[in-house]
């Protein structure tokens, strides 16, 4: 499968438990999910479904930076 684009979530978001739970309901392809100690992880299946709709960066400004792995034109 090609990944077209990388999450990036800063560590320090795992310590928000509000804003790790935030970021999973405002996805609207599921890229992110919680792991059973409550902690934020990407879902690298949906990875190709972003819509780089920029919500979870707006919702963790500096906290999460969506990667494009490809060149625009």
């Amino acid at each position: 499968m090609a990944m077209f684009i990388r999450v990036d979530v800063d560590p320090a978001v795992q310590a928000d438990p509000a804003l790790c739970k935030r970021l999973v309901e405002l996805c609207p392809v599921d890229i992110f999910a919680l792991d059973g100690a409550g902690r934020i992880a990407t879902v690298e299946q949906n990875l190709d479904e972003c819509t780089l709709c920029d919500l979870c960066i707006a919702a963790a400004p500096g906290r999460v930076t969506v990667v494009k792995l490809y060149a625009e034109g």
